[in-house]
């Protein structure tokens, strides 16, 4: 593919009734040049990388359709602005409505615009810019897409259910005939003319979709779900038929034909209901979200749309309330309730420069932020985004429920046509070996195939987000579960990340004073945290800073600089001792064996070109509270842990000891972390890297899942397959647990999809199931598989 001309859309499908019509748009379009294509039958959605320069979208959506699919529309509602008079109202409609596949239509009193348009021919961004070109301006408004959406899936579903109900309707007479004929009645208690009556809507009105969709599927070369039932049910019905019409003595089976409609029917609507809430997670978070924010506008304030706020805007925030974008405090002091983002139960205290976030709750004060990232680039956006794009990704343990999917029904109708030529030859029984026949069609299932492992992932991606463990796709999932080392990198994930100075050791004459004055000094200008820490003790400490000149960073070891004529040197014992400073190893040893990582403060010449040690400071970043739960989890769920660090092999040492790991290097320079990955890999262990998502990226890219662990909008959150939104190791243990959980489903599911197909095809095959039970088993198979993924949702984190 040209990279320069690769683009990528989704396109949500209308249409798709199993697996299989999964498995045959994705063939049609990755026939096409240029195209790399990925159908979701979970979510119906098709994920499509495409060469711009080999082929349009329109083709794509064409290729779609000729499959005897559907693009779903999709709606938008834009916030007008600019706009003065009717007049407006006319341009922008016309300027919208130029577009392909665009119907738009603008309400002059709100300002705003509802549009329908096909996704893939236009984008909501050309939308916008139609807008703006013809002279007004335009945002969207987000929230109406997933409202709009679920309008359209619920009124659906309405039609289906009331369809059912007429299909039972038509469907009960016929069924408790049945019934009755079982318990010894005259097997005709309806005339059949009625019983014909009864059954041709089920068939032909109800039991439309299957022949329009089994058509479409046998003309674009493949075939589905519906070509079995319509086949199946077929052959009970036109059976009858000609039985009644020519008045044989035969019994009929027009309530086989309409009672497997109807169960089919039921099975598609627990169907849909069940998958509705493997989403429910997504759903939640965007309810989250207010409609409505307060901003001071003119001394006074005033309620708007928080969709209309803008970066940099003032809005203010009352106990009890939702924040309604990601801000700054400015002015207040309160708790807020972030565990609708992190999944951490304890509030979080908030006060002038604190970050706040979208969604949030804010619990006792009065709260007046700036706005820092709005509608789309908020935390909770990030979030909501970060679901959807793993909920719509393939696990590779899916590649073979896909291939079978692919490849099982017209082995199925083999089997149905071998059915009926072996029993009939066999008994000379026609009327049995049809029978058969039609329980081999309709018992056989691959939806519960091809739903095993997306519901699965749809649901344990979402239940992560609401626990604070994001993760980018549905194979960083299944990887998480392989993991056994997981190494860390000390300073910020097993620690706190916050270094403070505790001990200041002069050398001679020297003052405390005036030694942390030229290591602050020395460290100005550095975001290195253990700098950090230094020039934040010389602050609390009211010392001024000197100019340097000539400065030299050594990566790893330390630096060189010009103060007052005099050449300083600062840095790790090593790096002194290199440069010909005697160092006292036994006051440096007894600070490091209590956990401390010391800097040496030294003159490397004067006039006189004396070289001397001024003193030492000892820099402590305290353990996080739950890293030793956390280390104790994770070697319980049989995970070996690495510790990397930049620390001399004491302080290493008392760290681990402190920690409980047994396995840890030392004097890591941040260049060389990604080796120390490839060498753990080599030996064969299947590694997770944890850093910060942004300095630990060599290491990370490195390992085969690696976390990227944080807090806040700060967090790199594409840069790592899982991200953890706390800043808390015992994240991993839950994203492993998670894992875990997620492909113990999707193996049961498998399992069960399996056996449920090896067993009830040759049941079918061998006259010991009818057609109405073996149509009752295929309609409950998918479900059953949907809400087995929906026990996830029972999964807990251990925090």
């Amino acid at each position: 593919m040209n990279t320069t001309s690769l683009k990528h859309i989704e396109l949500p499908i209308e249409g798709m009734t199993c697996a299989a019509c999964a498995m045959r748009i994705e063939k049609n379009l990755n026939k096409l040049s240029g195209v790399q294509a990925n159908v979701n039958f979970a979510n119906e959605k098709a994920h499509v990388n495409y060469d711009a320069s080999q082929v349009r979208t329109d083709t794509l959506i064409s290729t779609i359709e000729k499959a005897g699919f559907h693009i779903a529309p999709r709606s938008v509602q834009l916030q007008l602005h600019k706009m003065t008079c009717a007049a407006c109202a006319g341009h922008i409609e016309k300027a919208l409505n130029k577009l392909p596949g665009v119907t738009a239509t603008v309400n002059v009193a709100a300002e705003t615009a509802k549009v329908n348009f096909i996704p893939g021919l236009t984008t909501v961004d050309q939308l916008i810019e139609a807008v703006i070109n013809a002279g007004y301006g335009a945002s969207e408004i987000s929230e109406s897409n997933h409202t709009e959406e679920k309008a359209r899936r619920l009124a659906a579903y309405q039609a289906e259910l009331r369809l059912f109900w007429i299909s039972s309707a038509l469907t009960l007479p016929l069924v408790l005939q049945m019934g009755a004929m079982f318990a010894g009645h005259d097997m005709d208690m309806l005339p059949r003319w009625l019983q014909w009556l009864l059954a041709t809507p089920v068939q032909f009105w109800i039991g439309r979709r299957f022949y329009i969709g089994g058509w479409h599927a046998l003309r674009s070369g493949g075939a589905n779900m519906d070509v079995l039932v319509a086949l199946g049910t077929s052959m009970a019905y036109f059976f009858s038929a000609v039985v009644t019409a020519l008045a044989l003595d035969q019994h009929v089976y027009f309530e086989a034909s309409a009672a497997i409609i109807t169960l089919v029917l039921l099975g598609k609507l627990m169907e849909a209901r069940a998958k509705g809430k493997t989403s429910e997670a997504i759903e939640a978070l965007i309810r989250l979200q207010p409609k409505t924010a307060r901003i001071e506008r003119d001394g006074e304030i005033i309620e708007v749309p928080a969709s209309s706020l803008q970066v940099n805007d003032i809005f203010i925030v009352r106990p009890g309330e939702n924040l309604p974008v990601d801000g700054v405090v400015v002015e207040g002091t309160s708790s807020v309730n972030e565990s609708m983002l992190t999944g951490e139960s304890l509030p979080v205290s908030k006060q002038a420069g604190a970050k706040v976030f979208a969604a949030t709750l804010n619990q006792q004060g009065l709260l007046k932020c700036r706005a820092t990232s709005v509608g789309a680039h908020t935390q909770l956006a990030a979030i909501i985004h970060l679901v959807e794009e793993a909920q719509g990704s393939k696990a590779p343990i899916q590649r073979m429920a896909d291939t079978i999917s692919g490849i099982f029904v017209p082995i199925v109708v083999a089997i149905s046509v071998l059915t009926l030529a072996i029993t009939w030859w066999l008994t000379s029984d026609f009327v049995a070996a049809l029978i058969n026949a039609v329980a081999v069609l309709v018992i056989a299932c691959p939806c519960a195939l091809g739903l095993a492992t997306p519901t699965a992932i749809m649901v344990g991606t979402g239940r992560g987000a609401q626990v604070g463990v994001l993760v980018k796709n549905a194979a960083a999932l299944e990887h998480a579960e392989k993991i056994q080392t997981v190494i860390v990198d000390k300073t910020g994930t097993l620690t706190e990340g916050k270094p403070e100075v505790t001990d200041i050791v002069p050398i001679g004459s020297i003052s405390t004073q005036d030694l942390l004055q030229i290591a602050a000094s020395l460290e100005q200008g550095s975001e290195h945290p253990l700098a950090r820490a230094v020039l934040d003790s010389a602050q609390k400490m009211q010392l001024s800073l000197q100019p340097i000149h000539d400065f030299s960073a050594i990566t790893g070891s330390g630096i060189t600089a010009r103060m007052n004529d005099t050449h300083y040197l600062l840095g790790s014992p090593k790096f002194l001792t290199q440069q010909g400073i005697a160092v006292d190893e036994k006051q440096i040893s007894a600070l490091q064996a209590e956990g401390k990582t010391v800097i040496g403060i030294g003159i490397a010449s004067t006039a006189d070109n004396a070289r001397a040690i001024l003193g030492y400071l000892a820099i402590a970043d305290r353990l996080r509270d739950t890293s030793l739960k956390a280390i104790e989890r994770l070697q319980s769920m049989g995970i070996e842990i690495v510790m990397l660090t930049g620390d001399n092999a004491v302080t290493a040492a008392a760290i681990a000891k402190q920690t409980g790991i047994t396995q840890y290097h030392a004097e890591v320079l941040p260049q060389d972390k990604a080796a120390e990955v490839m060498k753990l890999k080599a030996s064969g262990k299947f590694t997770a890297m944890i850093g910060d998502g942004i300095n630990d990226a060599p290491a990370l890219a490195a390992a085969d899942v690696s976390f990227a662990i944080g807090a806040g909008s700060d967090i790199a959150i594409e840069a790592a397959d899982i991200t953890l939104i706390r800043n808390d190791l015992m994240s991993v243990a839950d994203a492993i647990s998670l894992s875990r959980a997620t492909l113990r489903k999707i193996r049961q599911n498998l399992f069960f999809a399996f056996v449920y197909n090896t067993l009830g095809i040759p049941l079918a095959a061998m006259g010991m199931l009818s057609p109405i039970i073996a149509g009752a088993a295929m309609a409950m198979s998918s479900v059953s598989v949907v809400s087995n993924s929906l026990l996830l949702k029972r999964w807990q984190a251990n925090h």
